[in-house]
């Protein structure tokens, strides 16, 4: 049976099914951009997404004809006229725990980044426009696979602007710094295809989410204390030196091996049938 969450303002939704959370942007007649609720909608269903423990992969999507076409134009009306477009007292920072890494991030930061904290695999699905904070967005999924006509820019210095929901941060990593201060310094557009040539992107399919949900099933029909803890590790790798991560590996195997979901793996490879695992495990949350 599948579960349906949905933000407060609408604009985000989630329908969550055989451990695999379909999110979609909802707001296809403005290329799903961002605006106030939806920076709001993507933390509050983030939350309720890293929080669901039977989650096992994520597939990120917008509806309609786009991925997210970035900021709404209505902000950048606001900044020609010199107001503030936010709405500080709907900022949602009560959905987080004092001690939530979150907390201390501005708000777009926090839609984004959530994403990275869920504990499963995030795949985003990018079949049309990815511009600013839309493509910021994705690049806090572990996986993107883009559709070949898709169009990219990291187009905040078109508006005279800087990335700043962790596009400075992250993009270096996939693409090399050279590539990555190119394109922030000019906003040029790229196609999915330019994207995957040069490591923005995992891989281009015709269909990108109909690729995504198959891939989130196939991954959430693993061993799902396994799957958590190789993100974890793998994440890590940016920021860990080689002798810490080998530690964090020994640590994740001596919980793993030998486990109840890590046993019903083997006995399932071994009589040929699918593994049927529990998501009650203790090693939801394996420590790195």
């Amino acid at each position: 049976m599948s579960e349906t969450i949905v933000g407060a303002g609408g604009t985000v939704r989630a329908v969550i099914d055989g451990g695999v959370a379909d999110v979609r942007l909802n707001r296809p007649e403005k290329l799903n951009a961002l605006n106030n609720a939806m920076f709001e909608d993507l933390l509050e269903v983030g939350l309720t997404v890293r929080r669901w423990r039977g989650i096992r992969a994520v597939v990120l999507s917008g509806e309609g004809r786009a991925f997210c076409a970035g900021l709404d134009y209505s902000a950048f009306s606001a900044m020609a006229a010199d107001q503030d477009w936010r709405e500080p007292e709907t900022d949602r920072r009560e959905l987080l725990d004092p001690d939530d890494d979150l907390v201390e991030l501005n708000r777009g930061q926090r839609a984004a980044c959530v994403w990275d904290t869920v504990p499963a695999p995030v795949i985003a699905a990018i079949n049309g426009p990815a511009f600013g904070g839309g493509l910021q967005l994705a690049l806090t999924s572990n996986i993107r696979i883009v559709a070949p006509e898709a169009t990219l820019s990291v187009a905040e210095v078109r508006w005279g602007l800087i990335p700043d929901m962790a596009g400075t941060q992250l993009l270096p990593r996939l693409v090399g710094m050279d590539v990555a201060m190119e394109l922030t310094l000019t906003g040029r557009v790229i196609t999915g295809e330019e994207a995957a040539r040069n490591g923005l992107a995992t891989r281009v399919a015709d269909n990108p989410r109909e690729e995504a949900l198959a891939l989130a099933r196939e991954i959430a029909e693993k061993n799902p204390d396994a799957v958590r803890a190789a993100k974890s590790l793998l994440d890590s790798a940016w920021y860990l030196t080689i002798g810490e991560g080998l530690a964090g590996e020994r640590r994740a195997m001596a919980k793993i091996a030998r486990s109840p979901n890590q046993r019903e793996a083997v006995a399932a490879r071994l009589a040929k049938r699918k593994p049927v695992f529990s998501d009650d495990s203790t090693l939801s949350e394996l420590p790195t």
